[in-house]
């Protein structure tokens, strides 16, 4: 590339960290910090400092690999779109289009995640899509009907700061998203309190004014009780509730069946912790509950997070400025992701499948008829469930599930038992590694395009670098397999053109990106969406839903960007939040004298998701080299176990074996494992994948499990 500084963004956590790329001697880039970006300010985690790394050729595919004799070895592009293309069209037809499938993931950024839908339903013809992100926030998702609009945070993360009290729910910022951790800090300088609720005293939980450590898998009683709380201590804003509210009554009522000892007993958390929890949170006039994959990685992850929303709305705490629910999106592109068309059951602008009208916009948009288009699939796990049975074939673009998917040694069986699977792919994960066809794509800074942080700020990602010889993006693996199964149109390898489709489908849906341009995401360091374009019509036949007036004026980006939501109405019809009335309900899978223990997952700080690029880079497995097992000091002493013993853990659905750590950090009834790793330390070869009957969130944060040491020799 030309240019010697590249202003840009982090391939990592949906903070989107901005960063600038400048060219390094004898090759290759170097990070600089970046303070113009709002978000990080300059700073940086281990993760994005080292991200370029992985754009050396030895640590990447540089070239496609097609399965011979059994084994992967080197082929021409054109072979290996040959053979997906051969592979794609043999399934639909001997077995129809559904028994084609595809998989894409939350770190694709809009283009690609937009063009995979499409791709999807109008050239394969199939309904079975979906991706990574399902296992990310799809609770929250659901759980945010309450506001009619699905956004993680309706705010900025400068607002965080200037509210009184924020309570954490199950998140890690320290390790997950170390930058993000500033907010929580100037919080604390400037007056207000940290509440932090997660079994284990992380690193975050340490920071807090008050750190509660439930039992895994009863946060949904936990919301319950401090409704409770706020309700007979009345702490309930009656006037906001009667003006901005529907549905109280029902949610009150569920919530006064959770008195405290009850509460106390389901959770362990004390009474006066409770109490005391309730007056931090009411007491300032403004606060914020933000929730991420602890509370939500639940078979009742919607109504729990529908239980921290009833809290907001009953105290007030919502529909205004330094006040709200959020959620802390985990992946890059976690919130575009699931905006434009590759979640089963959404056209773009989170738009539903099932609308007519949805239906009718988007086809026009693609140039089909709306009949054509299938309706909703399988969500991410059931999909992966089906492999081999009902879905023979599988393109999947940016996943990892034999390392990230519940029950995961099953769902490397159904993946081997596949008819056909091409996987694109930055790496040769551990999925990658089980494929007929592996095609070897750009990443980050090899390439430009979208993605939208867990603000919902849409940003521009720049190429920085060029692509080694036999690399090529996820856009002209699209293309070429569309114009082999004879599409010759409609799947553009630019990805501005794509974006300006994009446009034009999200219009006039929820998530209405038609006023944003990249001109503007370059000139204004992001955009919040939605962001209507103003007076739009767009000159071809396929006028946004709130264009219908007749107007002939051209596309124009004026609209400035919506950085905080619900400030006079909520998205609802008649622009009231609603209360949903939940109640607690146990884990799909409880401890029993079998299975004792609980066993809960999540990350660490030098690793990222299923670890398959992160583990490629030495300065992060230097500190961070393999699985462990956390556990507390009364529950190693009842298993003989001391530090670093090789730890068996065992539920339904497997076995692991990791080191001991030992801390008093942990739950004596609850142990801690990450999932970034393969093979015996494989943590998700245990997870429970129970559904959530709504959002159809896995149950990855609670199991039961029983411990061994490990027989050395």
């Amino acid at each position: 590339m030309e240019t010697s500084v590249t202003p840009t963004h982090c391939p990592y956590c949906a903070l989107q960290c901005g960063m600038n790329l400048t060219p390094a001697a004898g090759g290759g880039v170097t990070v600089a910090e970046r303070v113009d970006f709002p978000v990080n300010r300059g700073a940086l985690c281990g993760k994005g400092r080292t991200a370029p790394t992985l754009l050396s050729s030895a640590l990447r595919l540089t070239e496609p690999l097609v399965r011979r004799d059994g084994v992967l070895v080197p082929a021409s592009w054109e072979e290996a779109l040959d053979r997906i293309a051969e592979g794609l069209t043999r399934t639909r037809t001997e077995h129809g289009p559904d028994a084609c499938g595809v998989f894409g993931g939350g770190g694709l950024t809009n283009e690609k995640a937009y063009a995979l839908g499409k791709f999807a339903r109008v050239v394969l013809g199939t309904s079975q899509i979906d991706y990574n992100g399902r296992f990310c926030m799809s609770s929250a998702a659901a759980g945010n009907k309450a506001f009619g609009l699905d956004r993680g945070l309706p705010f900025p993360m400068e607002d965080i700061p200037k509210t009184g009290c924020v309570i954490l729910v199950g998140s890690n910022p320290a390790e997950t998203m170390p930058p993000a951790l500033r907010y929580f800090t100037e919080l604390k300088e400037n007056g207000g309190t940290l509440i932090v609720i997660d079994p284990r005293r992380t690193r975050t939980a340490e920071q807090a004014d008050l750190h509660l450590a439930p039992r895994p898998g009863t946060d949904l009683a936990l919301a319950l009780g401090l409704l409770h709380l706020v309700v007979s201590q009345g702490r309930t804003d009656e006037a906001f509730i009667e003006e901005r509210t529907s549905g109280w009554e029902e949610t009150r009522a569920a919530a006064m069946a959770h008195w405290p000892e009850y509460v106390e007993r389901i959770t362990g958390v004390p009474v006066p912790q409770l109490r005391e929890a309730v007056r931090m949170f009411c007491e300032p006039s403004d606060a914020m509950v933000l929730t991420a994959r602890g509370p939500e990685q639940q078979s009742k992850g919607t109504d729990t997070v529908s239980a921290w929303i009833n809290l907001c709305l009953a105290t007030g705490r919502s529909g205004r400025q330094y006040s709200g629910y959020g959620c802390l999106t985990g992946q890059g592109n976690g919130q575009g992701g699931r905006e434009h068309g590759q979640k089963a059951d959404q056209l773009p602008g989170y738009r539903k499948l099932t609308d007519p009208e949805a239906r009718r916009h988007v086809a026009g948009v693609w140039g089909v008829d709306p009949d054509s288009l299938p309706g909703p699939g399988l969500s991410a796990y059931e999909l992966l469930d089906a492999l081999g049975t009902s879905i023979r074939s599988l393109l999947l673009m940016g996943s990892n599930p034999v390392v990230s998917a519940p029950r995961a040694g099953h769902i490397q069986q159904r993946l081997e038992s596949l008819d056909f699977l091409a996987v694109a792919d930055v790496v040769l994960s551990e999925t990658a590694a089980l494929a007929d066809v592996v095609l070897p794509v750009t990443q980050w800074a090899e390439e430009t395009g979208t993605t939208t942080n867990l603000e919902g700020r849409v940003l521009l990602r720049r190429q920085a670098v060029t692509p080694p010889q036999g690399v090529r993006s996820d856009l002209y693996v699209l293309h070429q397999l569309a114009a082999r199964a004879g599409v010759e149109k409609g799947f553009p390898v630019d990805p501005e053109e794509v974006f300006e489709e994009l446009r034009r489908a999200s219009a006039g849906g929820i998530a209405d990106y038609s006023g944003i341009t990249y001109q503007r995401l370059a000139e204004e360091n992001g955009v919040f969406w939605p962001c209507p374009a103003q007076d739009g019509d767009q000159s071809d036949s396929d006028q946004s839903d709130s264009d219908q007036s007749g107007d002939a004026r051209p596309l124009s980006a004026v609209h400035p960007g919506s950085p905080r939501l619900f400030l006079d109405r909520y998205a609802t019809e008649d622009g009231r939040a609603r209360f949903a009335p939940v109640t607690y309900r146990p884990l799909a899978e409880e401890p029993d004298a079998e299975y004792p223990v609980l066993l809960t997952t999540g990350r660490v700080v030098s690793q990222y998701q299923s670890g398959a690029q992160t583990r490629r880079v030495d300065e992060l497995n230097a500190a961070a080299p393999g699985p462990f097992v956390e556990l507390h000091p009364r529950l190693a002493a009842r298993l003989g176990a001391g530090e670093g013993d090789a730890i068996v853990v065992v539920s339904r659905r497997g076995r692991a074996v990791a080191p001991a750590r030992i801390t008093t950090s942990i739950r004596p009834d609850t142990v801690f494992m990450p999932f970034h790793w393969p093979g015996e330390g494989r943590a998700n070869t245990l997870t429970n994948p129970a559904l959530d009957p709504t959002s159809r969130m896995p149950e990855f944060k609670a199991c039961a499990v029983r411990l061994e040491v490990a027989v050395q020799g």
